[in-house]
C-alpha cells in the first residue's frame, strides 16, 4: 500500500464558529491538523483579549487532545498601539474583512483610508503582528478579487515592513502579485485547486461548492496549481473550510462556504500524486507557514495511504465537498 507521511500539518485559515457547531466540527481538524489559524468573525466578532480567551477556551474544551494549537486573530477595527501591545502574546494575527463581503462581516473596513488605519497598521508593523485580508471589492461577483489587487499593492507599498496575507487567492491576478511585494503573502484553499465556476453552476446548482470568494475560470485555477504544487516559499494552504448545517446550504439564499477540514489532507495528496509533486506537499501544508509566521507546532505525524475512500454524506449534518463521492487516498494513522 502506498503512503505518504506528512509532519505538523498545519490549516492557516480555518472557521470553527461556536456553540454546537464549534463542539461538532474542531476535533475534525484537531484529529489530523497540529494547528490553525482561527477567524475571528463569530457574532459578535471578536474584538477584545477577553474575546481572544474565552473563544481560545471553548475552542480546547471540544478538543480531544492536547496537540492541536489554535492560532487566534482579531477581527479588525482600528486598535491603538496600546490596546495592541496588551494582546500581542495572545493572538497570531489580525483578519480585515471588507464590510459585507462574505459570513458575518458586517461591521468590517468600509474605506480603506490609508491615514484613518495608519497608526493600527504601523503598530502591527512593529509588533510583527501579520495582516490576513479577505481581499474582495464590492464589484460584478467574479471581477471582485482582481480589483482588489489595487488595495493591496496600496497596503504593501505604504507599509512595507508589515506582513500581508492574502486570504485564501482565487485569481491568477493574485498569483502575479506575490513576487512583486516582498510582504504580500497568500493562503489557498484546496477547494480551489479543484474546482471553476463551471462546478458551482455550469448545470446543476452545487449548493456545497459555493463560496465567497467564488471558484473562477480555468486559468486562475491554472495558476494557482502552478504555485501550490511547486510549494512557492510565499503560500500555504489555508482551507477556509466554512461548516453551516446543511439547511442553510440547501436553500434559497444558499450560505457561503465550503466544508473540507476533515478531508482536506487526503484531497491534497490526490492533486498532488496526479502532477507527480507528492514531495512538495510537506512545504505547502507546513514548511512555509511555519517560516512566514515564525510558529513551532507541537509535533504531530499523519499517515496517509493510497486506497479508496467513500466521503460520509455528512458530518453532524454539515455536508462536506464530495459527499457521498469516493476518493483516492485515506488517512492510516495519527500520532
Amino acid at each position: 500500500m502506498k503512503t505518504h507521511t506528512l509532519l505538523m500539518p498545519l490549516d492557516m485559515h480555518l472557521h470553527l464558529r461556536d456553540g454546537v457547531m464549534l463542539e461538532n466540527i474542531a476535533p475534525l481538524s484537531a484529529y489530523s491538523f497540529s494547528g490553525a489559524i482561527i477567524m475571528p468573525n463569530l457574532v459578535p466578532p471578536v474584538t477584545t483579549l477577553d474575546d481572544v480567551k474565552k473563544y481560545k477556551k471553548r475552542i480546547m474544551a471540544t478538543v480531544p487532545n492536547d496537540y492541536f494549537e489554535p492560532y487566534m486573530t482579531l477581527f479588525y477595527k482600528n486598535y491603538d498601539k496600546a490596546f495592541l501591545e496588551s494582546v500581542v502574546d495572545n493572538i497570531t494575527a489580525i483578519k480585515l474583512y471588507p464590510d459585507g463581503a462574505t459570513t458575518n462581516s458586517d461591521g468590517g473596513v468600509s474605506s480603506f483610508d490609508i491615514e484613518e488605519m495608519r497608526e493600527t497598521l504601523e503598530a502591527m508593523s512593529e509588533l510583527d503582528i501579520p495582516l490576513c485580508v479577505h481581499g474582495e471589492t464590492a464589484g460584478f461577483v467574479m471581477d471582485r478579487e482582481a480589483e482588489f489587487m489595487s488595495i493591496y499593492e496600496l497596503l504593501a507599498k505604504n507599509f512595507p515592513n508589515l506582513k500581508i496575507i492574502m486570504e485564501h487567492i482565487t485569481t491568477k491576478a493574485a498569483v502575479d502579485m506575490l513576487d512583486k511585494y516582498d510582504n504580500l503573502y497568500a493562503t489557498i484553499t484546496v477547494h480551489h485547486l479543484l474546482l471553476t465556476l463551471d462546478d458551482v453552476v455550469g448545470g446543476m446548482m452545487m449548493p456545497h461548492h459555493f463560496c465567497k470568494p467564488i471558484a473562477k475560470r480555468p486559468e486562475d485555477l491554472d495558476a494557482l496549481l502552478s504555485v501550490a504544487l511547486e510549494a512557492h516559499p510565499k503560500v500555504m494552504f489555508g482551507s477556509d473550510s466554512a461548516p453551516h448545517p446543511k439547511n442553510k446550504k440547501e436553500s434559497c439564499g444558499c450560505a457561503a462556504g465550503v466544508f473540507t477540514a476533515p478531508i482536506a489532507l487526503q484531497l491534497l495528496c490526490e492533486i498532488f500524486e496526479q502532477y507527480d509533486k507528492l514531495d512538495n506537499l510537506q512545504a505547502f501544508v507546513s514548511d512555509n507557514a511555519q517560516s512566514i509566521y515564525g510558529i513551532c507546532p507541537e509535533f504531530k505525524e499523519v499517515v496517509l495511504e493510497k486506497r479508496p475512500f467513500e466521503v460520509p454524506a455528512s458530518y453532524s449534518d454539515v455536508v462536506p465537498l464530495y459527499a457521498g463521492k469516493e476518493i483516492g487516498w485515506a488517512i492510516q494513522s495519527v500520532e
